[in-house]
């Protein structure tokens, strides 16, 4: 059976079953007051009329809090909070964003679930909020190797394309950890100031880093329990287990995405895309998880996260 064609992409109960499953797996819990005690399920309910919807919408998973007495759904709290998108709407979404290894553009997602472009531009950045990785703990450790490199890519805003050097375009730091996760960084420049701090507050010190020969990275490998590093200027890629290939794969993959699928990314939402990657990245087939359990992750994501409109980058 395809993953499709599984009820919760179609059926709007559905929908809100599984997501109460993924997101309330001891049950409803208030939003208001927390209380996880018994809550009382409305049924029948709909939303006030419109011109698109004379007769309302038909209002599902709608609970009253058995404490406080207000009530709630599994929506609040999370991206899907005052959306007026149905919820298995939602779900193909996600899904789409986390099978397609190189991204899918807003513009897609408006044509195949019949939104409008702006409703779908705003639904993938709340989805990449949902990617958005909590988990800040060291990576690496004893006998492991993490691979850092930067990047460039677009243009900073008001510079003209012909006169777009490194200088004038977006960094990018990114660690990987090989065999494991990536973690990306939208920093202002490739200095020692603006990598170093980074490499030391993610990177466990027991770690053996693999860089190129760029000289920022040449005090802070000493601080590490070994630092490999190849020299791409004089044409070597590969000694051994010294290289860089496992981070460039990462930006091989990222670039196809942001220049082939996305076009055009404003600066101050480069750090939603990277976020985005990075999820994908480090929830890849190779290490097991395929779509549709990276999609369950990205889902538990979801929870206690949002993103209004109007809100700064």
């Amino acid at each position: 059976m395809s993953v499709l064609s599984r009820p919760y992409f179609h059926d709007e109960a559905a929908a809100f079953e599984h997501v109460e499953g993924m997101l309330w797996p001891q049950g409803p819990v208030c939003r208001h007051c927390g209380s996880m005690e018994k809550h009382y399920a409305l049924k029948g309910g709909r939303t006030k009329a419109s011109k698109k919807n004379p007769n309302g919408v038909e209002i599902h998973g709608l609970y009253k809090c058995s404490d406080c007495r207000k009530k709630f759904t599994v929506r609040m709290g999370t991206i899907f909070e005052e959306s007026h998108l149905p919820l298995h709407k939602w779900l193909q979404a996600l899904h789409a964003m986390c099978a397609s290894k190189k991204g899918v553009s807003a513009h897609q997602l408006h044509r195949a679930l019949e939104i409008t472009y702006k409703t779908a531009w705003f639904m993938c950045h709340r989805i990449r909020e949902a990617m958005r990785s909590d988990d800040f703990t060291p990576m690496g450790g004893a006998g492991k190797f993490v691979e850092v490199d930067e990047t460039y890519i677009g243009r900073l805003q008001g510079v003209p394309k012909q006169k777009a050097s490194a200088a004038h375009k977006n960094t990018v730091l990114t660690l990987v950890e090989r065999g494991g996760r990536a973690r990306s960084f939208h920093i202002t420049s490739a200095s020692v100031a603006q990598i170093v701090p980074i490499v030391n507050a993610n990177i466990d010190r027991e770690t053996i880093l693999m860089t190129d020969e760029a000289r920022q990275y040449q005090r802070v490998g000493a601080e590490f329990a070994a630092h490999g590093t190849v020299e791409h200027s004089a044409g070597e890629y590969v000694r051994g287990k010294v290289h860089t290939n496992t981070v460039e794969g990462f930006y091989s993959v990222f670039k196809r995405g942001m220049k082939g699928v996305y076009q055009h990314c404003a600066e101050h939402h480069l750090h939603r895309y990277l976020a985005e990657f990075d999820f994908r990245y480090s929830n890849r087939s190779a290490l097991g998880i395929e779509d549709n359990v990276r999609s369950l992750i990205a889902l538990k994501g979801a929870k206690g996260k949002r993103l209004t409109y109007r809100q700064p980058a």
